[in-house]
């Protein structure tokens, strides 16, 4: 059965792009006397929760940074962890996406990642490319820089061909490059964990995004908690550079 889309929110309320650093997993654990894989591990229960809870929420898009372009700076067997569990998670969200209605979509440079685990995002993103639910995003391997610079390679390259002139650039276009193109730019950003920082996480879309930082740490994160972002997104005054009449 699909997730049952319920909003318990009021109209014009809710977020229609949500996007998440789910920070915290390592100190979860620590606080545990526990691996830091469990934490890592039960972060990803709750992520599979939090699509549920988001969509029934009446969020639209969701979008999560699971690994970037730094965390292959970490030891060794927590990368390994995290790319085992990575693989886990993407083959169990085959049967899920169908499941929950829910279309998977993977932003970051995946060629970096193993063959296999490539092949499994490729085999989910088309299985739920025809899913009408929660647009769920997540990011692997993903640097917002790296990506601008992906992106203006990909159109210089099409300069050099011919195809493109440097006059033909503007911003709609540019963002045509994106991993992100065609989902639009997230209305709210959540941290957990205390952090106050964006760590390379969607730059260039988080512009006029709203920041929502909780010490709550990841693993303990829950739909209560989903709420109360909610709430604070809501008493914002989004005024987007312009001005509103007191």
């Amino acid at each position: 059965m699909a997730f049952s889309k319920k909003s318990e929110t009021p109209a014009g309320a809710v977020p229609k792009h949500v996007a998440i650093i789910m920070d915290g997993n390592g100190r979860w654990a620590k606080k545990r006397f526990l691996p830091r894989n469990a934490g890592h591990a039960q972060g990803s229960r709750v992520a599979e929760q939090i699509c549920e809870d988001a969509w029934n929420l009446g969020i639209e898009y969701l979008t999560i940074y699971a690994f970037s372009t730094e965390n292959w700076a970490r030891p060794k067997d927590e990368v390994d962890a995290l790319m085992k569990l990575l693989r886990k998670y993407m083959k169990d969200s085959i049967a899920r996406s169908s499941k929950n209605n829910m279309r998977v979509h993977v932003i970051g440079d995946i060629s970096a990642l193993d063959e296999d685990l490539q092949e499994s995002i490729r085999k989910l993103e088309e299985v739920s490319s025809v899913n009408t639910g929660l647009k769920f995003q997540v990011a692997i391997n993903y640097g917002g820089r790296d990506e601008i610079l992906r992106a203006a390679k990909a159109f210089a390259a099409e300069c050099a061909n011919g195809t493109k002139k440097p006059e033909d650039l503007n911003e709609a276009l540019f963002y045509s490059y994106f991993d992100t193109a065609g989902i639009p730019y997230p209305d709210l950003m959540i941290r957990t964990s205390g952090e106050m920082r964006t760590s390379n996480f969607l730059p260039w879309q988080l512009a006029y995004t709203e920041f929502y930082f909780t010490d709550v740490l990841w693993p303990d994160f829950n739909k209560k908690e989903l709420q109360k972002a909610i709430a604070y997104y809501a008493g914002r005054d989004r005024r987007f550079g312009g001005v509103t009449e007191e």
